[in-house]
């Protein structure tokens, strides 16, 4: 038995789990009989938790001389419409077909009662995420402009996608996707907060009253930045993969572009809590201008608005962040001495950052 600060993480068997009081979020038997189910893999499981997750919960698992990587959502219950791991599973499959980078989904298991939640199980792929480190092969000055030149030719690519027929067609709603974008996360403040930041309204307001014209629909990741591509730890720089499909929807492909570009940390940005790969500060890699500038180029699309696209990514950004913040503040987040803290100040910089755009278009 395994425990975390806010109960048990893995367990042996679903009997271990039935005792608990919060369900753990690993069960190696049920997990071991279902990998036996699709052929992956024989004997014992070995398993280490990748990443801290905010939200779902990945693993690596190995058996034997075979590695796969499980995703499953956070303990339940579960908002309506989150951490859906049978779509994020499904519109991996699709996009794997197109040609888009990413891992390959081997078994998705859609019965809630083995882990208490859906998960599904991918291929483990063998690179590097680049946040605060960046392996040596990479960190030269030309590969350090070749891994900016991935991270938007990626998102060009992705964008590329022909969402107008097939399943993909079916993935959302792109008409109104800005709007609803702006409704949905104004009416989650309130509910997420205990405190008075009156710019929260202020940002709200603008964003409203200036939705941008949609010039195009395409696949929209929702999470795009640095920390969610797997690279291949050689040169020359490429993306390998893209990860985290939580958010994935079809909407306007600038919602993507303004998320990466206000999160990117280059020399001229104010630091922030969203600012998550530091080293693309250092000399080579691209600044946010050059980022828009060749997105620009190469997809024929207007960027004039980019700025109302940039001050929705931060906005959102603070409300989902105050969430995190709140529940800090109220002991459901025990352990965590690094995060929660800095969000007292990290919330209303985001605000800040994102009433420095509110200009005219």
């Amino acid at each position: 038995m395994q425990t975390e600060p806010d109960g048990v993480e893995v367990v042996t068997s679903a009997r271990e789990a039935a005792d608990l009081e919060r369900p753990p979020l690993l069960v190696l038997e049920p997990v071991t009989a279902f990998l036996d189910a699709h052929g992956l893999g024989t004997g014992p499981l070995e398993w280490a938790r990748i990443g801290d997750g905010q939200s779902n919960v990945t693993y690596l698992i190995r058996r034997g001389d075979r590695t796969f990587v499980l995703r499953r959502g956070p303990r339940p219950p579960l908002p309506r419409s989150t951490h859906d791991m049978v779509r994020e599973a499904r519109i991996q499959k699709l996009l794997s077909a197109q040609g888009i980078p990413v891992p390959e989904i081997l078994a998705v298991c859609e019965d809630g009662s083995l882990l208490g939640v859906p998960f599904y199980v991918m291929s483990h792929l063998d690179g590097t995420v680049i946040t605060e480190d960046v392996p040596a092969e990479l960190d030269s000055p030309q590969q350090r402009e070749l891994t900016s030149r991935a991270v938007v030719d990626t998102l060009l690519q992705l964008h590329r996608v022909d969402v107008t027929r097939g399943e993909l067609a079916n993935l959302g709603r792109p008409q109104g996707y800005l709007r609803r974008q702006v409704e949905r996360f104004s009416g989650l403040w309130d509910t997420n907060t205990t405190r008075e930041l009156p710019q929260i309204y202020e940002v709200a307001q603008w964003l409203g009253d200036n939705v941008p014209e949609t010039q195009t629909v395409s696949v929209v990741h929702g999470d795009y930045r640095m920390g969610n591509l797997m690279f291949d730890a050689h040169a020359p720089a490429r993306v390998s993969g893209i990860l985290d499909w939580e958010m994935a929807t079809l909407g306007d492909p600038l919602a993507d572009l303004g998320y990466l570009v206000a999160t990117h940390a280059d020399p001229q940005s104010t630091p922030t809590i969203m600012e998550l790969t530091p080293v693309t500060r250092r000399p080579g890699y691209w600044t946010r201008e050059q980022i828009v500038e060749h997105y620009g180029r190469e997809s024929g699309l207007s960027v004039a608005a980019l700025p109302w696209y940039e001050a929705l990514a931060l906005w959102k950004s603070a409300i989902f962040c105050e969430a995190i913040y709140t529940r800090w503040l109220n002991g459901e987040r025990p352990g965590d001495e690094e995060f929660g803290p800095t969000l007292e100040a990290g919330v209303p910089t985001l605000l800040e950052q994102a009433a420095t755009l509110m200009r005219p278009l």
